[in-house]
């Protein structure tokens, strides 16, 4: 047991089973996320991976098992989403909008968040006037405000040049000191997943299972040192041998 795991998870899952008609697509899946920690789920395309988001949102009701989740939940997908019409500012701003959030207190949030995300002097740019990974930290931070205590981060770099997403990884890790976010992420890059995690959900083609949990516990302080570990390389291998 790792040291997130002497609290109660945020999220928890248990011997959670998906259909769709006639095809199973969740089979007796189980996993925990604690505060503090970056989850991955790493898997074949197609595989479920985003029921399980679904089911954890409550946008999906699962067919046998239960969910639990202890705070508020905000959800981002691959791809940015942001409104055209609106600025940066606005675009992040919308879910406290819909919230019916008081301006004075949208105004606090988007002058204290819009620092971290690096997109101090942008509020009043449209998306098309911003590269793909600042497109990604608007909508990064669009999500944080719609919940700031699990974020549920589906393929969120996957449309990003390498160049990009490297630095979007760093950028992540550093917001998550500063935040203290707790984060679950969809990816298929075992790579991403290596750098990111604090353990690693491993699913199996459909009906997915939850063929191994990997502990991802060293060089944990500065993940990205994982690049040149040699204990990276190994775990690719386990990973790679396990798919």
């Amino acid at each position: 047991m790792n040291s997130y795991q002497n609290n109660k998870p945020l999220v928890a899952l248990k011997n959670i089973e998906k259909r769709f008609g006639s095809l199973e697509v969740l089979k007796d899946i189980s996993m925990d996320l604690y505060q503090g920690e970056l989850v991955s789920i790493l898997g074949p395309s197609g595989g479920g991976k985003s029921t399980i988001f679904n089911i954890i949102s409550n946008t999906l009701e699962a067919d046998a098992g239960s969910v639990t989740v202890e705070g508020s939940l905000g959800y981002m997908q691959q791809k940015d989403l942001l409104l055209p019409w609106k600025t940066i500012q606005e675009n992040i701003a919308l879910p406290l909008e819909i919230q019916k959030v008081t301006k004075e207190v949208i105004n606090k949030k988007i002058e204290a968040y819009m620092p971290i995300a690096g997109l101090e002097g942008y509020e009043d740019k449209y998306p098309y006037q911003l590269s793909g990974g600042m497109r990604q930290r608007a909508s990064f931070l669009r999500t944080l405000m719609a919940a700031e205590d699990i974020m549920l981060l589906d393929e969120a770099f996957a449309s990003l040049d390498s160049i990009t997403k490297s630095t979007m990884h760093e950028w992540l890790l550093n917001m998550m000191k500063d935040l203290n976010t707790t984060i679950l992420l969809i990816t298929h890059d075992i790579d991403e997943a290596l750098l990111l995690s604090d353990r690693i959900y491993l699913l199996s083609e459909k009906p997915a299972v939850v063929k191994k949990e990997i502990v991802v516990d060293f060089n944990s302080e500065n993940k990205l040192e994982r690049r040149f570990s040699e204990k990276t390389l190994q775990l690719k291998k386990e990973i790679l041998s396990l798919l």
